[in-house]
């Protein structure tokens, strides 16, 4: 890979411009903001009281001025975005992106809130940068498409610091020099393996809060004067040749119409609590159910698959027959097929210990394999196909072209609205506690400062 070109400027440099720019923030933006806002706070309280989000909880030192969605008390900024963002990706159940994919809400919002709260920022503030690192998520996660993972790194952990440093940069409002900075420093703060899908472990769910203290970080060191190098992402030691080795980047994705064309707007929202990419294969699994396909007589159920899923959510198949754990179930496409066969959903009650054990869920989940399409388009777009083979031969078959919640098939804000309600009962909550929160969050862009989001 070439280093930094020496005339013009680099990547970031055009970034930071873009970021120190401001200007008004397009409407669809905004909209979209909101329901980050809204999507990130109902996944924030579902998951208060979960193990993972008590043990991140119990590493963090009370007091400043940040809020932790759903708890008592104050936090400084690094933890409030840590706790928040592992609450709202720990289920998996948060805003996706058709073509990266990456979770921009779980990092992004936690890491602007905080940073407001902390520097007593107003509204509009906190929409300029949820605007601005939702954007450059996006875009960067097309630059190496399917390669960071490839590599054996998160994409919303290792693009989320950068995002989450951008987002943090145009809240502040810093000047092009420190936004540069700003991202330059997050490129050696970014982490994130997936290793986690050997046992199903927790790694994963800290990996949006982690990027998100990281981004706050490095936009603070950056404004107090700490330098970043300009070519951080297409220089030769650069990120994308330390996270995506196998692909030459491109970055006109992440340039071309940037602050004139918009893709954040496109932002996803997922309708089951699992792994992208199983969205579309339950799909089809309700929809078999739906015409009355039994279960009990399923003899085997093949499934064509983009080949960038088959690592994450298919092999080691044997594995992905019976997950070890509720959290490894929500990366594993036959186990997510099962269930939506069987329950016709797959919210949070299908991912516990008892379903995962259940007989019936592990007998159906073991007729499912796969087979690599040529043709899939992942992951520019989402798709999901099942044909199911009964004992007695018939064949029933079933596609979904693409991702519901998407752009393709938006979410109305009613359906966002109704999730924000049902994650706020699973996470303990009364009608009138979440009302009280959705109302704070509806005014959150036009208050002069920033505060008491918690419980």
């Amino acid at each position: 890979m070439d280093a930094a070109p020496t005339t013009g400027p680099t990547v970031a440099e055009a970034l930071g411009d873009w970021i120190s720019a401001g200007g008004d923030v397009p409407p669809a933006c905004a909209a979209m903001a909101g329901r980050l806002l809204l999507e990130v706070a109902g996944l924030c309280v579902a998951a208060r009281r979960e193990d993972y989000v008590l043990a991140v909880l119990a590493s963090a030192e009370p007091g400043g001025r940040a809020s932790a969605i759903g708890h008592v008390g104050t936090f400084g900024a690094y933890d409030a975005a840590l706790v928040n963002g592992t609450a709202a990706h720990g289920e998996d159940y948060d805003d996706t992106f058709e073509g990266g994919p990456v979770h921009s809400g779980a990092v992004v919002v936690p890491a602007v809130l905080a940073l407001c709260e902390r520097e007593g920022l107003p509204g509009a503030s906190l929409l300029r940068g949820v605007v601005a690192g939702a954007e450059l998520m996006c875009r960067l996660s097309l630059v190496a498409p399917k390669a960071i993972h490839a590599a054996g790194f998160h994409p919303t952990a290792v693009l989320g610091a950068l995002a989450a440093a951008g987002g943090a940069a145009a809240a502040l409002g810093l000047p092009r020099d420190q936004a540069v900075s700003a991202l330059g420093i997050a490129g050696s703060m970014a982490s994130g393996i997936i290793e986690y899908l050997a046992e199903g472990t927790w790694t994963k769910r800290m990996h949006a809060g982690w990027a998100a203290q990281s981004g706050i970080r490095a936009a603070l060191m950056a404004r107090a004067g700490f330098v970043g190098p300009r070519s951080v992402l297409e220089g030769r030691h650069g990120f994308f040749q330390a996270f995506a080795p196998s692909r030459t980047p491109n970055f006109s994705p992440v340039l071309t119409g940037l602050g004139e064309e918009w893709l954040m707007p496109t932002i996803a929202f997922k309708p089951y609590a699992c792994g992208t990419m199983t969205q579309p294969f339950i799909d089809c699994a309700v929809a078999l159910r739906e015409r009355g396909v039994d279960p009990s007589k399923v003899a085997g159920m093949l499934c064509r698959v983009g080949e960038g899923t088959v690592h994450r959510l298919w092999e080691p198949l044997a594995g992905k027959h019976r997950p070890q754990t509720p959290y490894a179930a929500k990366f594993s496409t036959p186990f997510c097929i099962a269930v939506g066969l069987l329950d016709g959903r797959a919210g949070f009650g299908q991912f516990t210990e008892a379903r995962i054990r259940d007989p019936a869920v592990q007998r159906l989940a073991a007729t499912v394999r796969y087979e690599i399409d040529p043709d899939d388009e992942y992951p520019a777009n989402f798709t999901g196909h099942i044909r199911a083979t009964m004992q007695d031969g018939t064949v029933h078959e079933a596609r979904q072209g693409h991702m519901r919640g998407g752009a393709r098939a938006p979410m109305t804000d009613s359906e966002l609205e109704a999730k924000f309600m049902d994650n706020a009962a699973h996470g303990g909550w009364t009608p009138a506690q979440a009302d009280q929160l959705r109302d704070k969050l509806a005014g959150a862009f036009g208050v002069p400062a920033l505060e008491g989001f918690g419980a």
